[in-house]
């Protein structure tokens, strides 16, 4: 299971992980791929007044997406490097 193929994502974040080093790119996919078990993931939080509804931390990078918990669909928006600018 790839992140490419089983996952809905914005190209924006398909762009951001492959700037990723290798290493960062496989961490975040491992990660991602644990969302298949939403809403018993840890490292996941609600986020309030933000574009997106969630945000995924894996080490100093962030994963926000939308999840619709009815259908159990994840949406991949973004992947970003953690920092002041980040929320």
């Amino acid at each position: 299971m790839s992140f490419h193929e089983h996952y809905p994502r914005t190209r924006k974040a398909v762009k951001q992980l492959l700037k990723l080093h290798s290493v960062h790119q496989v961490q975040v996919r491992d990660a991602v791929t644990a969302l298949a078990q939403m809403p018993d993931v840890v490292n996941v939080k609600a986020l309030v007044g933000h574009g997106y509804a969630y945000r995924l931390r894996v080490g100093s990078y962030r994963v926000m997406f939308d999840w619709d918990g009815a259908i159990k669909v994840v949406s991949i928006q973004e992947v970003k490097k953690r920092d002041e600018r980040t929320y």
